[in-house]
């Protein structure tokens, strides 16, 4: 049981590591309709208006807004892919270097943190009846360490950048639109 939540705690982490890397997709696959958004259950229900037909597809949707803080930073496998191409100084590979182990370490910490308060959720929510106070309870546990690792990769991201100089981030920001090869 333990390996099973700390399998699925590392493959969140990593999820959560490419989906903050990665840019929006060119055309997402469902995204919601502009228009209003869906009432609650009324009684009687409401004869649907006109305006509020289902109406056919038109074309493709329009892309997702970009992300505004995703697109300010740059993951570290982006510059350590591209460190001779942007000139990285060996000093800056080594402080680049020392962040991510800083932060693995606290990554790993928080991990183990998480598949602990997995297993207290697991427990807690076993038996016929559950103790709502207790469980909500754990979740903030969890949310609050979901949040801590999110806080974490956004720090070395944040710091990573710091570290680069106005001409490497704009060689960055090039090489992170340009279509793979």
């Amino acid at each position: 049981m333990k390996l099973k939540v700390f399998g699925l705690c590392a493959i969140l982490l990593i999820a959560a590591m490419v989906a903050m890397s990665q840019q929006p997709p060119a055309r997402p696959s469902a995204a919601p309709r502009p228009g209003p958004a869906p009432a609650v259950a009324e009684y009687p229900p409401a004869a649907p208006e006109p305006a509020q037909q289902p109406q056919p597809p038109q074309g493709p949707h329009p892309p997702p807004p970009p992300d505004p803080v995703g697109q300010n930073l740059f993951p570290p496998e982006l510059v350590m892919q591209h460190r001779q191409a942007i000139g990285l100084t060996d000093n800056q590979k080594n402080a680049i270097k020392q962040e991510l182990m800083r932060a693995s370490t606290h990554f790993n910490e928080l991990q183990w943190q998480m598949q602990d308060e997995m297993e207290t959720m697991d427990n807690l929510t076993k038996g016929n009846t559950v103790d709502e106070a207790q469980v909500l309870a754990e979740l903030d546990k969890i949310l609050n360490l979901e949040r801590d690792l999110k806080r974490t990769q956004l720090t070395v991201a944040i710091r990573i950048k710091n570290k680069l100089t106005a001409d490497q981030q704009n060689q960055l920001r090039t090489m992170q639109h340009r279509p793979p090869q």
